[in-house]
């Protein structure tokens, strides 16, 4: 079983390697609900008060190389102005380093009043990414010595803009966004070798929808469903629905669904007003999980907010 692990780990890598030629995505997270900022620049400042969030996720447990991920991000609206800011760090590691991008941006964005209850926000994106590709950590693996020929690149930075549209109440939310707009190019001309590899990347916009609402059961229990929806030029739409329930304004648990991809676990705990933390577990329902190539797929979440006064929260800390 392990030899068959690596071989398959190999092979995985290959994949990656190819797929990071022809159509890059963007880093994909279950608790989506809980990391809006890294997929809508507009969501900055929305909660009404600082807010600093982290979130690792390990994918396909068990897999030698498996991607894994890790966010920071840190917003807040600016006080007596309808101005938010933030502050997004999104790193993505495949295998021991042989394929790691570190996304680094400053976000702004502008909230009106369109209704008693609604606000319109429009956000702003700027940064860039450091992409690293280490070919020769990909030669030392069975089965690669041949397959490629090429430069390692450390730290190409690469700029890119970003926008954002979120409107929500105290009860709904939906947003559309762009992350990153600019389909950047990577090559690597300096290898005069008719065999090497001289087109090494090509950055996709991916394009999201985001939706949620939340309804109040009783006067201890809410229920909120979202949706997220992602497209992105030549990879197979991804349409991820989540169910959770919040009891007592402290613990949050539920399921969610990834189309024709896996089913979720979720669960989050409110530990003080404060501090919250969020848990999720992935089960592939491809043949890739069924086949038990992996364990699933994790996330854990951890957000931290400077709470002034609990009535003047823009949003409930449901989303």
């Amino acid at each position: 079983m392990i030899l068959k692990k690596s071989l398959l780990a190999s092979l995985f890598l290959l994949v990656v390697f190819w797929e990071t030629a022809n159509a890059q995505q963007d880093a994909q997270y279950t608790q989506y609900m809980f990391n809006t900022m890294s997929v809508n620049p507009a969501y900055a400042g929305s909660r009404g008060q600082l807010s600093i969030a982290g979130l690792y996720r390990s994918q396909w447990v068990g897999l030698e190389g498996a991607p894994q991920t890790f966010t920071f991000n840190l917003h807040s609206p600016i006080r007596n102005s309808n101005v938010g800011y933030g502050v997004s760090v999104v790193n993505d590691k495949i295998g021991d380093g042989t394929v790691q991008e570190t996304y680094i941006d400053g976000l702004v964005s502008y909230t009106v009043d369109v209704s008693l209850e609604g606000k319109l926000s429009f956000g702003l994106k700027l940064g860039g990414n450091l992409l690293n590709l280490d070919f020769v950590q990909l030669r030392q693996r069975e089965g690669f010595e041949e397959a490629v020929v090429a430069d390692n690149i450390e730290n190409r930075f690469s700029p890119n803009v970003g926008l954002g549209v979120y409107y929500h109440t105290n009860k709904f939310y939906v947003g559309l966004s762009a992350p990153n707009l600019l389909e950047t190019e990577h090559f690597d001309n300096s290898n005069s070798d008719a065999n090497a590899i001289d087109f090494l990347a090509k950055d996709r916009v991916n394009f999201y929808a985001i939706a949620g609402y939340v309804l109040d059961l009783n006067d201890n229990l809410k229920f909120k469903p979202a949706l997220l929806t992602k497209v992105v030029g030549g990879a197979p739409l991804q349409v991820d629905f989540s169910a959770n329930f919040l009891f007592a304004e402290r613990f949050s648990f539920g399921a969610a669904y990834r189309w024709d991809a896996a089913l979720s676990a979720l669960a989050g705990f409110q530990i003080t007003d404060q501090i919250m933390l969020g848990l999720a577990y992935d089960k592939e329902t491809t043949d890739f999980g069924a086949k038990q190539f992996s364990n699933g797929s994790f996330e854990i979440f951890l957000r931290w907010e400077l709470l002034r006064s609990f009535e003047k929260l823009v949003s409930p800390r449901f989303f």
